[in-house]
């Protein structure tokens, strides 16, 4: 994509300023796409990069990659420039860096966070075949086959709960340790952006957290027998409670176009 097509979407009116920054990446799913500036950008340089989950995770990590390197030259000749003491400042903004990052990893819901991961992953391993072969049953009601409860309403597509609990299993723990990151640096630092950015990114996670368990949920009332089930929503509710007690502020923020007028 040339510089002139470039500033062409840049000025389009009809993108929301900053609407990528707190999302959860699944464009596939989301209805703002026509509205995301980064999402057309993706489309014009790489067609068909959102046609399957898969396509899309290495499209995103390639971009995450070109954006470091870049990113390095950036750093690289500026530090050329302002002869920078790399003996001096340098090694003490790493230092500090590192010092954040080790905080931030050990927050008690980052440790939590990082539980899940390994709970899911267990379970998946554990039930491996589990729904092979059993296309058309996935898509019918949930038995009432414990007392007191009833048939979930409607066909109940379990292959998307599976997709739900893929797509957070390890999101949430990237946007918890965004939102430390955040949060710490602005305590440290005193500034006002950090904090509010970590607020943001705890948002998406405690989203990424309800839309799991109400998929667990659903597993769970399919799948009563699986007691790895239980573990993994308890942790997640232990998780809930844990992002909102560091996070008081997380559920009024305020995301653009999802929680404001485009």
């Amino acid at each position: 994509m040339d510089e002139e097509r470039m500033d062409e979407l840049a000025g389009d009116p009809r993108f929301i300023p900053g609407i990528d920054e707190y999302c959860d990446r699944w464009c596939e799913r989301c209805a703002f796409t026509a509205r995301c500036l980064k999402y057309a950008i993706r489309q014009e340089t790489e067609p068909g990069a959102f046609r399957e989950r898969d396509a899309e995770r290495e499209a995103w990590r390639d971009m995450l990659q070109n954006t470091v390197n870049t990113m390095g030259d950036m750093v690289k000749d500026r530090l050329g420039q302002m002869e920078f003491d790399l003996k001096g400042g340098l090694r003490e903004a790493v230092r500090a860096q590192g010092d954040i990052q080790e905080a931030a990893q050990a927050q008690p819901y980052s440790l939590t966070a990082l539980r899940y991961i390994k709970i899911v992953e267990a379970w998946f391993q554990a039930h491996e075949g589990l729904f092979d072969g059993r296309s058309e049953e996935l898509k019918s009601p949930a038995p009432a086959d414990r007392p007191g409860t009833e048939p979930i309403p409607g066909p109940v597509d379990l292959q998307d709960c599976l997709e739900v609990v893929r797509w957070y299993q390890h999101q949430i723990y990237v946007k918890l340790r965004r939102a430390a990151t955040g949060m710490i640096r602005g305590e440290r630092e005193g500034d006002e952006y950090h904090p509010q950015d970590a607020n943001g990114s705890a948002k998406v996670a405690l989203l990424g957290i309800e839309r799991s368990l109400a998929a667990w949920a659903i597993l769970q009332r399919r799948f009563p027998d699986h007691e790895d089930i239980v573990l993994a929503s308890g942790t997640l509710q232990r998780l809930l409670r844990q992002v909102e007690a560091a996070f008081p502020d997380a559920r009024a923020f305020r995301r653009p176009g999802f929680d404001t007028e485009g």
